[in-house]
């Protein structure tokens, strides 16, 4: 459990992040600013990556988070960022964050 709250904390921090990043802003803001993109994609790649070293048996205790697409994710942030939607990621971070920061501070606790 304490690498799993190493990541935990991690996570937790790129959300927070994220979360001043993109305070205030709609999408369109977000669309235009290519220097608050840059930063909430470097935060969701560590925020990805930390949640690919969290324990299987902490994912099996979250079901309702989508372990496997914040897994792909990552993959398209390192291996196909040609290929990044920003739209797309506006729409992850403002409806999906909640949701796994809430996961993230109940572990936590």
């Amino acid at each position: 459990m304490k690498g799993d709250r190493l990541y935990l904390i991690h996570i937790s921090e790129s959300i927070a992040k994220i979360a001043s990043y993109i305070y205030g802003m709609d999408a369109a803001s977000f669309l235009e600013q290519s220097l608050v993109q840059d930063a909430v994609l470097r935060n969701l790649q560590v925020l990805a990556e930390s949640t690919q070293r969290l324990s299987d048996a902490l994912k099996e205790r979250h079901p309702e988070i989508e372990w496997y697409k914040i897994a792909g994710l990552r993959n398209i942030l390192v291996h196909d960022y040609l290929g990044i939607d920003l739209v797309t990621v506006w729409i992850a971070v403002t409806s999906k964050l909640p949701e796994l920061k809430a996961v993230v501070q109940e572990e936590l606790g």
